[in-house]
C-alpha cells in the first residue's frame, strides 16, 4: 500500500516494529526521493504512541491508515483457545489499532479520511461456516470500536473505512489465497481514495462494495 500511494503521487509515512531489522518500507525509502519516512511503532506498546505523535506533530495526515493483524488456532473451536491467545489476538487486532487511531486522529484534517484493515470475516451475517474463530471476534470487534469511534466523531466532515480486502497472499493469508497483492493493492487504494470527502462510516470490500455488519 505504501509503494501504491508513492506511486500515485503521495507522501507516505510508514511504521515498523523493529528499527533495527531491514524492511521493504526501508528500500522503498531509499528510492523515494524523500517522500517516504519510516517511523518506529510496536502496535502492541502503547508507550511508544506518544512519542510518535510528537514526532508527527507538525505534519497533517490525509490519510491515516492502520493495517495490523495476527491469527491462530484456525481450527480450534473458541471454548478450547488458550486465554493468553485470545488476548494477544484482541489486542493486536482490535485494542491496538484503536488507540493508534485515538492518539493519531487529531493529525487528520476535517476533509480526511481514517480507516483500518478488518476483513470479510469480521461479518456476522456472513458467517456460515465458523472456524478461525478468535480473528474472526477479533475483526467484529474491531468493527464495533470503529463504529462506535465514528459516532464520537458524526459532527465532521471526516470519512471512516473499514476494508475487507479478501483473501490475499500475504503472510496471514499464506500461500493458498486467490489473489496476491500486486492484484488487490491497487483496489484497496481506489477504493480509499474513492471515499474521501464522504463523510461516515463504511465497511466496504476492495471493488466498493458494501459489506453486512
Amino acid at each position: 500500500m505504501a509503494a501504491e500511494f508513492l506511486d500515485r503521487g503521495w507522501n507516505v509515512i510508514g511504521t515498523v516494529r523493529n528499527p533495527a531489522t531491514r524492511t521493504p518500507l526501508h528500500d522503498l525509502a531509499d528510492r523515494a526521493d524523500g517522500r517516504v519516512s519510516v517511523e518506529h511503532l510496536d502496535i502492541n506498546e502503547p508507550a511508544q504512541l506518544a512519542p510518535l505523535h510528537e514526532r508527527l506533530a507538525q505534519r497533517e495526515l490525509d490519510v491515516l491508515f492502520v493495517n495490523a493483524g495476527t491469527a491462530g488456532h484456525e481450527q480450534t473451536p473458541i471454548g478450547a483457545v488458550p486465554t493468553a491467545d485470545f488476548v494477544e489476538v484482541m489486542v493486536t487486532n482490535a485494542l491496538s489499532p484503536m488507540r493508534v487511531i485515538e492518539t493519531l486522529e487529531d493529525l487528520v484534517p476535517p476533509t480526511g479520511l481514517i480507516g483500518a484493515m478488518s476483513s470479510g470475516q469480521g461479518s456476522i451475517t456472513n458467517n456460515a461456516t465458523g472456524l478461525r474463530e478468535v480473528y474472526r471476534g477479533s475483526k467484529a470487534a474491531l468493527n464495533m470500536l470503529m463504529r462506535s469511534f465514528s459516532a464520537r466523531q458524526s459532527g465532521t466532515r471526516r470519512a471512516f473505512v473499514l476494508m475487507a480486502p479478501g483473501w490475499i497472499r500475504t503472510a496471514l493469508g499464506g500461500p493458498d489465497a486467490p489473489f496476491t497483492i500486486e492484484e488487490a493493492v491497487p483496489q484497496v487504494v481506489d477504493v480509499l481514495l474513492s471515499r474521501r470527502g464522504m463523510p461516515g462510516l463504511a465497511y466496504l470490500d476492495r471493488f466498493g462494495r458494501t459489506v453486512p455488519w
